[in-house]
């Protein structure tokens, strides 16, 4: 497409959505020209990540509309094509001809994964017998190829490119030398660590380079949160092929679970983290994330839950059990409340004034806060009583980092409600934050296993 045509499509939107503006409302020359300052900034954002103009100028209004209603307005009347795109490829021959490609790549590499995760059978290595291998390595059999496939997509250089190829390979090292008991707890703590440490990886070539750009932090969280959606989606439509499967090879009498079990399973599994972040990518911004959706239903869910279990608690006088399980499900619990703080920060207009879902955050991350100080509580006198074990103490530091992240939010939304700190300290807050999690799933992979003997 001729750079100059492209030029002038774009300047004929922006000219016939400043001439809405100033037809539907008498808005000064001025406001219109500040409003227009802005939806240029937010379509070069989104043309930097990838998007075509005419999409960008179609989301960047669509994010105006957040802002403002007359925006809003005009976002709903001329956004139809926003539905086709979701379900079709680009019109025209270039934009066509790029979507392809990218589909062509990201499809070749979920191929990839699919075998990657059959490769070890080469080598007498089997899912039914050979489990904590397979457990070990389950990221090291998608992440590095979803890597390629954003290295690719944002062309980064032969050095940015060998340190991630590095730190893959230093995660392999680790979790596949150390001499593990058998049954040893801290083979399946590196299990469990390994893919948050090496989402940073993936985060790092997601961003294409500026890590240190908290909106770009914001845009792999954003990202993360609709793959995994998108992925949750995949894997219903997988578990009714999986069941349709078996019914109709059972209708002729051959029994097809070894089939699903250890190749369609698997394999489809791999196949679907790189598929999902490829839909992810290529309906970008199209429309308003599901993800900051899911997190106003789920807020006052999880708040009611909280604040029950605590009243509950009371009322009985009984301890928690910090059982392994329950030491999972609590951090389970407690990183749920984080992601629901982060993508509503996620989605929520900084220069808003606080409302009533502000108040329900808070309330949350205090009943959170709480429920974790229990579970430190409990922690604490189990390791008083039995001593240490790689269980104990992988929760105790994954409770103390999720207490400090907690009441870091907390402290933040209070001065925000009080009037005396704007909303986008919070946000700074929450994003630098993320990378701790990532380091000390690091340290459990690389430091428990020799500190606890490998067992």
């Amino acid at each position: 497409m001729n750079p100059s045509a492209v030029d002038a499509t774009l300047e004929g939107q922006i000219s016939q959505w400043r001439e809405y503006l100033r037809r539907r409302a008498a808005i000064h020359g001025s406001d219109v020209a500040e409003l227009e300052d802005h939806l240029r900034s937010q379509v070069a954002t989104l043309m930097e990540s990838g998007l075509a103009e005419d999409e960008a100028f179609l989301v960047a209004v669509k994010r105006m509309g957040n802002l403002d209603a007359l925006s809003r307005e005009f976002a709903r009347e001329h956004s139809e094509r926003l539905w086709k795109q979701l379900v079709m490829a680009p019109a025209d021959d270039d934009r066509s001809q790029s979507w392809h490609r990218d589909a062509l790549v990201a499809f070749l590499l979920a191929l990839a994964a699919a075998i990657a995760v059959k490769t070890p059978a080469v080598f007498g290595l089997h899912i039914d017998h050979d489990a904590p291998f397979y457990a070990r390595n389950a990221s090291l059999f998608v992440f590095p190829l979803l890597t390629v496939y954003f290295a690719w997509k944002r062309r980064l250089d032969f050095i940015t490119g060998t340190w991630l190829a590095l730190g893959f390979a230093a995660g392999a090292l680790f979790v596949n030398v150390y001499p593990f008991a058998p049954r040893s707890d801290t083979q399946g703590l590196s299990a469990l660590h390994l893919p948050i440490a090496l989402w940073l990886l993936v985060g790092f070539a997601y961003v294409g380079g500026p890590w240190f750009a908290s909106e770009r932090r914001m845009d792999f969280v954003r990202f993360s949160g609709e793959q995994f959606i998108y992925y949750v989606l995949i894997a219903l439509g997988g578990g009714v092929l999986t069941a349709f499967t078996l019914m109709i090879f059972e209708a002729i009498h051959v029994r097809a679970e070894w089939f699903v079990g250890l190749w369609l399973v698997p394999c489809g599994a791999a196949a679907g983290v790189v598929v999902a972040a490829w839909l992810v990518e290529a309906k970008q911004s199209v429309i308003e994330s599901m993800a900051p959706v899911l997190t106003r239903l789920f807020t006052p869910l999880f708040t009611l839950v909280l604040l029950v279990f605590i009243v509950a608690m009371l009322w009985t006088g009984k301890p928690i059990d910090v059982g392994r399980d329950v030491l999972i499900g609590f951090d389970l619990l407690l990183a749920l409340v984080v992601a629901l703080v982060l993508y509503a920060a996620s989605s929520r207009d900084r220069q808003a004034p606080p409302n009533l879902f502000d108040g329900l955050q808070l309330l949350l991350i205090g009943s959170a806060i709480v429920v974790d100080a229990l579970a430190l509580i409990a922690i604490a006198a189990r390791i008083s009583e039995l001593g240490f074990t790689p269980n104990r103490v992988a929760a105790l530091g994954e409770n103390l980092l999720l207490l400090a992240n907690l009441a870091g939010a907390a402290w933040f939304y209070a001065r925000f409600l009080c009037g005396r700190a704007d909303f986008g300290a919070l946000e700074r807050w929450l994003i630098a934050y993320l990378p701790v999690y990532c380091l000390w799933a690091a340290f459990v992979v690389v430091g428990f296993p020799p500190m606890f003997d490998f067992g």
